[in-house]
């Protein structure tokens, strides 16, 4: 995925998204107070409860590829009922929920070491071509590349100073494609962790490129270009982190709540820890449901200072 860092004008998280909010203001436009609205709020928590249901129904049976016909029977709706139900809460269609599950299985099978046949069996599909689409589908790589783990991608890597430690990047040509933090002393370490994410690409060492990457960056603040690899989910979630605004937080669950259900806060939280471009993808403005500081993969102090930072100059 290729895009400028900045260019989203999504919504900002800076405030709950419940269905309560969202509901009750279509409500007073559409009704004005009084009894339509408890009856639309009844009606989304009957709603909420079928798709309860059927999540839990698909993520039992997501191998059977049940038709939404059978779907709906389970949950007590008509067909086309339940598809209305289900796209409003979830912000997809079932067939593309179940999908999105075979891939995720399938991804982890290939990197677990099965073959491309077998892991296509494994995530009940009829034949590697339906795995090669059903992966261009999902994150625009064919299962053979997400397999190779970088092998055929290069990166330029370098370390550059900035307000919160050592910068270290890795550049493609493409953009920039991960940027992680480290202590006087501590950047290789931190390469090696990026390095992890594409173990089979080639790597070659740029700190000129890094540090005038650096400084448009912490310096100068201009739009960078990021090329980013990742699944569909993985990048939906960060363009919501995109969203929120400097010197603003929000929390997993409100995240969750605009992309589909506060239910998927724990898919968030972990789309969210698998951001590789910290600071300009900013997951350091994401707090716990209890608003405190939370786990940060570059340490919570620097998180703490990220934030404080903003703060003051936003």
């Amino acid at each position: 995925m290729i895009f400028q860092q900045g260019q989203l004008s999504a919504k900002p998280l800076t405030e709950p998204l419940d269905w309560f909010v969202v509901r009750m203001r279509n409500i007073r436009v559409a009704h004005g107070p009084g009894r339509a609205r408890l009856c639309r709020m009844t009606q989304s928590s009957t709603d909420y409860q079928h798709v309860t249901r059927a999540l839990a129904y698909l993520d039992a049976h997501w191998r059977e590829r049940p038709d939404l016909a059978r779907i709906a029977r389970h949950v007590g709706l008509s067909a086309a009922h339940f598809h209305r139900v289900f796209a409003r809460w979830t912000g997809t269609s079932p067939k593309r929920f179940m999908d999105a599950l075979a891939h995720d299985h399938a991804r982890n099978s290939l990197l677990e070491g099965l073959s491309v046949l077998d892991a296509s069996y494994d995530a009940g599909l009829s034949s590697p071509s339906r795995l090669h689409d059903l992966f261009i589908a999902q994150e625009a790589v064919t299962p053979g590349e997400a397999k190779a783990r970088g092998r055929g991608l290069r990166f330029a890597w370098g370390v550059a100073p900035s307000p919160f430690g050592q910068a270290v990047m890795l550049i493609s040509p493409r953009g920039l494609s991960a940027l992680g933090f480290a202590d006087e002393g501590a950047e290789m370490a931190v390469l090696q962790d990026l390095r992890s994410r594409y173990p089979a690409a080639d790597y070659v060492q740029d700190d000129a490129a890094a540090r005038a990457l650096g400084a448009d960056i912490f310096e100068h603040g201009q739009t960078v270009k990021l090329s980013l690899y990742g699944t569909r989910w993985q990048r939906q979630v960060w363009r919501a982190l995109l969203a929120i605004p400097p010197g603003r937080t929000t929390r997993y669950a409100q995240i969750a709540a605009q992309l589909c259900s506060p239910k998927a806060a724990r898919a968030v939280g972990a789309a969210v820890g698998a951001n590789p471009v910290s600071w300009l993808i900013p997951c350091h403005r994401v707090l716990g449901a209890d608003g405190r500081l939370t786990g940060y993969h570059w340490g919570v102090e620097r998180k703490r200072s990220m934030l404080v930072y903003e703060a003051v100059t936003a």
